[in-house]
């Protein structure tokens, strides 16, 4: 891979304050989770921050919060930042905040690098980090894990896929809002990883529904029977996390249906592609599709239950 790496070099500065890395940032797409990431961006980080949104009510309310600057467009945001961060919707709308004419890519500078924590495909990583390095710019492919509680308290999981050399420049800014930050292969294997963790989810929470389901049915304590079987092998963060929840019916605590099935969508396309056999993944993948049949758009990923308690 081919970049400016003098002006890499020139991108960051450190603060004496601590051995902290001070750069210009912009970050496209104020979501649940983009919001309180950029958040960490400029108070934690101590960047100096421009922000895009596609609803402008929602970046100067950022604004008016944290300090920085607001954008009118993702290219006005990106013009002499040093990292350009995107955490949007989908594959289209990553292009549109990159590629398209009023896209980061029109403004960014030779060297910069452009960190990308959509969950999206590995198919359009690796074609932003051609298009990116056709210009001088590098690429990193960053999805999460966490949802929106690890974005508000600034301990995320980041996935990344890209050059090492890269990826050590931009670590110390994306620990900002991280836990974890790993360099997993190439571009594109960020994103893969991040198939795995929802293929490891979806089944996961599958197995707590039907359990919590079953001992409702045969008359247990659900409260005792998890105090003792999450310190064993069926232990879990979504047993502990959401068993209490969920023996309530209460479903709007994280990760949206809506996402999840974006996201496994992703993963069986993926699947497709490579030849892996998910039989688990594409039928939870079908429950979630019955969930939103039920109203459950917007419930979180624990709502496999409610399937269950509806038959």
């Amino acid at each position: 891979m081919t970049f400016h790496r003098s002006c890499l070099d020139l991108c960051i500065s450190r603060s004496r304050t601590g051995d902290i890395y001070m750069a210009k940032v912009a970050f496209i797409g104020l979501g649940v989770m983009g919001y309180p990431m950029a958040g960490h961006l400029k108070a934690k980080g101590g960047h100096e921050v421009t922000v895009y949104n596609r609803t402008a009510s929602k970046a100067e309310s950022w604004v008016s919060q944290h300090g920085g600057t607001a954008a009118p467009t993702p290219a006005e945001a990106a013009r002499d930042a040093d990292f350009i961060f995107t955490c949007v919707g989908n594959d289209d709308d990553l292009r549109q905040v990159t590629t398209d004419p009023d896209g980061v890519l029109a403004t960014m500078k030779p060297g910069a690098i452009l960190i990308d924590n959509t969950t999206a495909s590995a198919e359009v990583a690796r074609e932003i980090a051609a298009a990116a390095e056709a210009i001088g710019c590098a690429f990193i492919d960053a999805p999460v894990s966490g949802g929106q509680a690890g974005a508000e308290n600034g301990v995320l999981t980041v996935m990344c896929g890209g050059n090492e050399q890269v990826f050590q420049r931009a670590k110390p800014v994306i620990d900002a809002y991280a836990r974890m930050v790993g360099l997993m292969g190439p571009v594109g294997a960020g994103q893969l990883t991040k198939m795995v963790n929802q293929i490891c989810i979806a089944g996961l929470v599958q197995g707590l529904a039907e359990g919590v389901h079953f001992g409702k049915k045969a008359g247990l304590d659900i409260e005792k029977v998890v105090e003792v079987i999450s310190k064993g092998a069926a232990g879990s963060w979504q047993m502990e996390n959401r068993h209490k929840t969920m023996n309530q019916s209460k479903y709007d605590f994280g990760f949206a249906v809506d996402w999840m099935r974006k996201d496994l969508d992703i993963v069986l396309s993926e699947a497709r592609r490579n030849g892996a056999t998910l039989p688990v993944t594409a039928l939870v993948d079908q429950f979630y599709g019955e969930v939103q049949k039920l109203g459950g758009n917007r419930w979180d990923t624990s709502s496999l239950l409610a399937r269950l308690e509806s038959e």
